[in-house]
């Protein structure tokens, strides 16, 4: 604890003296380049036989034999983070969301020339999972266990470890596995419905077979797979799963048997009661509400009306909850970030993250607002919330660390990942031992000999704090759920508006603009009405070297009728980082990049972090529009 005191103590030293670093560098992310990446690090996952355009040269075929002791061919698919073995729900719900980024964002990744990168890591998943599934109550959870796999540190194309398969069928159910792979199965099956109908159909085919095997045959897939208990242990259960895939299952089919099944297991499956402050491959409850609060909006509820509107209440509790406008806030780190959990917190930061992004966009559709307990907030807040969440990961944050491998200048050099950590086959052919693996590799304090390009790491903790150690799994290890999300929210900032289009017509009439009613004359505002209302206040601090720090939250508020343009405020006794405006080289401060005025009646935040009383916080000069 000592040393990660001192890192902080040196860190806010550094800012004092290169001075305040606003979090959104004027658009100083190129979202398009961390877009390329995060979908190459899919091809250094792969397992089986890699294809004549495989990118990531470092990597050789491996997991040849997986299946043959059972008897059945699965060979392929992805490893899930710096291990070799294939677990299926986290690889099911990679493929999930790798899906759902493309069906909304997918016009953005066809500009940046990466569509096509994108649908291959989804056909990667989406062919092994259908090997997986060999009959229709019979489908293949594991390839490996982990206890064997993490007594040895070995390259996978080197794997001397044991790849016995592990099942559920009827007999030993899985609901929250088989459902979780329905649910990726129709995903992926609307990305290839227009390239490629003879796949999407076969995919559906699956879906339906898992669907009706999920819902029959109910139980819990550790409870079958009990070797996945200390690694993907299922702790919300089944029930979550089934709604996500029924949700999957009409937005591919439009079978109102689905719509149906949302609409009359809401309430008993918890998706009407359940308000969530997280969302990933064990908990389905947030996007399963953001699914349905999309077919509300987009009038296709028919009699499960108000059903459908305690899901959204739901959502927009999550998304509310994500922006600290709740009775129940996420925690976030001094420097902003969403905080879940020491052990790879960025899979709930990258995920939060793209259920944000969506529903912004379909509140933008719907012409609607988010509803919270704090009052009305505009669509763009939650992206531009999305946006610092993204921002902070590629290094915008107290370390000034990305936390994509690759990515900047300053990354995680000792990733915990057994191929980017052990020099290439195709370099030195030697055999590496599964013991000999950890004594030569593991223990070598030195960069990976292979770059993970695009990896994101564990990420920091709930103070800012990491340590880029090789044995530091819990924040240098990396896990493909981790950048599915990812790939939507990037395409989606690198698209910009000019991608946006296709999201505008959604499902909904256009209300017919009413006539304009005469307004009477507005109440002129007498001087001592301030236009501009300033509330600060202490969210958190902690103590480094003696020294206590404190994250101080600002509230800038429009108390006048009128929008306010060209902000300017003057922060002084300032002595740390400040995120959420942007400096003037007069040194001035204005609104950030991605919010160019402030309508009546709405507020903005930025936040900033140092060691004394809060900073004094004026108004310079602002126009009334």
């Amino acid at each position: 604890m000592g040393c990660s005191m001192a890192v902080t103590l040196f860190l806010f030293l550094f800012l004092l003296l290169v001075g305040v670093v606003p979090l959104a560098l004027a658009g100083g992310h190129d979202y398009g380049a961390a877009l390329s990446k995060s979908i190459l690090f899919f091809e250094a996952q792969r397992s089986g036989y890699l294809p004549g355009n495989q990118r990531v040269k470092w990597r050789g075929n491996s997991g040849l034999y997986d299946g043959k002791v059972n008897g059945v061919d699965l060979v392929g698919g992805y490893y899930d983070a710096g291990d070799n073995v294939k677990f299926g729900l986290p690889m099911a719900f990679t493929v999930t969301m790798m899906s759902w980024s493309i069906i909304e964002y997918g016009n953005q990744m066809g500009a940046s020339g990466e569509l096509s990168h994108a649908m291959d890591a989804v056909k990667w998943g989406t062919d092994y999972l259908m090997k997986a599934h060999p009959q229709p109550h019979v489908l293949y959870g594991e390839v490996g266990d982990g206890n064997t796999d993490h007594y040895c540190w070995q390259r996978p194309e080197d794997m001397t470890t044991s790849r016995y398969a592990y099942r559920v069928d009827q007999n030993n159910p899985g609901s929250d596995l088989a459902g979780e792979t329905a649910a990726a199965m129709a995903a992926a099956s609307i990305v290839f419905h227009r390239s490629n109908p003879a796949y999407s159909q076969k995919l559906l085919t699956h879906a339906y077979q898992l669907f009706d095997f999920a819902d029959k045959y109910r139980g819990k897939y550790d409870s079958s797979i009990s070797v996945a208990q200390k690694y993907y242990r299922s702790v919300s259960g089944y029930a979550d799963e089934l709604l996500w895939a029924a949700a999957w299952m009409y937005k591919a089919t439009n079978n109102k048997y689905y719509l149906d099944y949302l609409g009359e297991n809401g309430d008993a499956l918890g998706g009407t009661g359940w308000a969530m402050t997280e969302f990933g491959w064990d908990v389905k409850y947030a996007g399963v509400q953001t699914l349905v609060a999309k077919f509300l909006m987009g009038g296709k509820a028919n009699s499960h009306a108000s059903v459908f509107g305690k899901y959204q209440e739901k959502a927009e509790s999550f998304m509310c909850s994500c922006l600290g406008k709740s009775s129940q806030n996420v925690q976030k780190t001094p420097g902003g970030l969403i905080f879940k959990q020491r052990w790879n917190n960025l899979q709930f930061v990258t995920s939060a993250s793209f259920l944000l992004t969506v529903y912004s966009d379909y509140l933008t559709s719907a012409r609607k607002d988010l509803h919270c307990s704090s009052g009305s907030v505009a669509p763009s807040e939650l992206l531009a919330f999305a946006k610092s969440q993204v921002d902070y990961i590629l290094g915008d944050n107290p370390r000034a660390t990305s936390y994509m491998v690759g990515y900047g200048n300053n990354y995680p050099q000792q990733v915990h990942h057994r191929g980017s950590s052990i020099v290439s086959v195709k370099v030195n052919p030697s055999f590496v031992s599964c013991r000999g693996g950890y004594a030569t590799w593991f223990s070598r304090k030195a960069s990976d000999p292979n770059l993970l390009t695009g990896a994101i790491v564990g990420g920091p903790d709930a103070y800012d704090n990491f340590a880029d150690h090789r044995d530091n799994y819990e924040q240098t290890e990396p896990a493909t759920y981790n950048n599915a999300p990812l790939l939507g929210v990037l395409a989606r900032l690198h698209g910009g508006h000019a991608g946006y289009n296709q999201l505008l017509p959604v499902e909904i009439p256009v209300a017919k603009p009413m006539a304009v009613q005469p307004q009477p004359n507005p109440v002129k505002e007498t001087p001592s009405a301030a236009p501009i209302a300033i509330e600060q206040k202490t969210t958190t601090s902690w103590v480094a070297n003696g020294k206590t720090f404190y994250r101080y939250s600002a509230i800038v508020t429009n108390k006048s009728g009128k929008t306010i343009k060209n902000l300017n405020l003057s922060v002084s006794k300032l002595y740390g980082p400040l995120w959420g405006l942007t400096k003037s080289p007069s040194g001035s401060y204005g609104f950030p990049t991605w919010v160019s005025s402030l309508a009546a009646g709405k507020s903005m935040e930025f936040v900033y972090i140092h060691s004394a009383s809060p900073a004094e916080v004026s108004i310079s000069s602002y126009t009334l529009a």
